[in-house]
């Protein structure tokens, strides 16, 4: 991508209505728009990050056998009454037809899930089943004030898994605390697995994913011995670890993920049966596990960024190189940068590496603070300085130094594929 046909200016002043660091940053080098309180629109550099995410999760969900479908965010009424949470879900939009149907914009999906899932059961060997999607969620939060923390319009992967006994749930939700970590380690967070309450979701107790940020909105209890953490919210208050007995820790963490045991809180209203083994009809017992995805991009630049911009880690970052071209007072050695970087951008898209490429005519500086900005892994920047000694400048985001390197020894590396970032 070449920046000059972009088109879009970062901004230089943080904007005064918003709380949140990470989405601060976010606007500033324009990876969102907002379009009012709690809600945003995702520009190219926001949703090309938006969409490693919601492309790892999704690879880890295909890993366990899980199906992708996407449901409708449209849901009638009547589907939120069996459940009786029509009148008791505080953050449920609401909506009306011209003809006077009333309907929910989706905030979840467990009155959509669980008669669909009909389609797909009806004996014992229909089991396990599990379902996903990534997929727009909206909640009518009374104060959205963390930015893409806590939207009112969001995206939310969801996966809903139906079991055949209590015993198969358990095994499987006990499976599922693995791969979510594993999902956050490939994004590169660390996560508390921490107790909770189901809400208004679950038929009992949850776990919580959470990540440790200094803005976070959540405390969690945390003992530093063992791996116990409790949400301080649910917590009955103590101080010492129910499990070693070590004075527990506060932390500030910012939720990424949820787990819940449903049971069969949904599968009865909604009559989703199976026949077992022995020709018995039974209740299907149900899981449900999230992860925000909109919410991690906020999360993790919370985690990676600096007082100049965002630090991604490789796996997320919208490019892994930018590319920079510095022009001198010569317009002979000006023409030799521009080809000379030309080539090198050519020769990146060719190994399928991803490069942003500032070639627009204004300052270094302006360039520099852009690329601080952006958070690309690595900066790649062609100069004067660096032609005459047949190389250009090679540095990584996080570090302060760069090194120069030999453009033929790059281009080796680029076409060996022997660069791992």
């Amino acid at each position: 991508m070449k920046l000059s046909e972009l088109h879009l200016k970062t901004l230089r002043e943080a904007p005064k209505d918003e709380v949140s660091q990470s989405t601060i940053l976010l606007l500033r080098a324009r990876f969102i728009e907002k379009l009012g309180a709690g809600v945003y629109n995702y520009l190219p550099f926001g949703l090309r990050t938006l969409n490693k995410i919601s492309n790892i999760i999704r690879e880890e969900m295909e890993k366990i056998g899980a199906f992708e479908v996407l449901m409708a965010s449209l849901h009638p009424r009547q589907k939120w009454e069996i459940t009786q949470r029509w009148g008791s879900f505080d953050a449920l939009f609401k909506v009306q037809s011209r003809s006077e149907q009333e309907f929910a914009l989706g905030p979840t999906h467990e009155e959509i899930i669980t008669p669909l899932a009909a389609n797909f059961i009806s004996s014992y060997k229909d089991l396990p089943l599990y379902l996903f999607q990534i997929q727009t969620k909206f909640r009518d939060e009374p104060r959205p004030k963390s930015g893409i923390l806590r939207g009112r319009e969001f995206l939310m992967k969801d996966l809903y898994s139906f079991h055949a006994s209590a015993e198969d749930l358990a095994v499987f939700y006990e499976k599922m605390k693995k791969v979510y970590v594993r999902i956050f380690k490939r994004l590169g967070l660390r996560v508390l697995i921490t107790e909770g309450s189901g809400g208004t979701f679950s038929a009992g107790y949850s776990h919580e994913f959470q990540t440790p940020v200094t803005s976070g909105e959540d405390t969690v209890l945390v003992c530093p011995q063992c791996s116990f953490a409790r949400n301080q919210e649910v917590a009955v208050k103590i101080v010492n670890c129910p499990r070693c007995g070590a004075p527990l820790e506060e932390i500030k963490c910012a939720e990424v993920g949820n787990i819940f045991q449903l049971g069969h809180k949904y599968s009865q209203p909604f009559d989703l049966v199976f026949i077992d083994k022995d020709g018995e009809k039974k209740w299907v017992e149900m899981g449900c596990y999230g992860i925000g995805v909109s919410r991690l991009l906020g999360v993790i630049g919370e985690v990676y960024h600096d007082e100049f911009g965002f630090t991604w880690p490789l796996a997320v970052a919208p490019f892994k190189y930018q590319l920079i071209t510095l022009t001198s007072g010569n317009p002979s050695i000006n023409k030799k940068i521009k080809k000379t970087a030309e080539d090198l951008y050519r020769a990146l898209l060719k190994n399928n590496e991803e490069v942003l490429y500032d070639d627009r005519d204004i300052s270094a500086g302006e360039k520099f603070k852009d690329a601080d900005l952006i958070g690309a892994p690595w900066r790649l920047v062609v100069s004067e300085k660096a032609l005459n000694q047949g190389a250009l400048e090679l540095k990584k985001r996080n570090k302060k130094t760069s090194q120069l390197i030999k453009l033929k020894k790059f281009v080796k590396i680029l076409s060996s594929k022997k660069d791992n970032g």
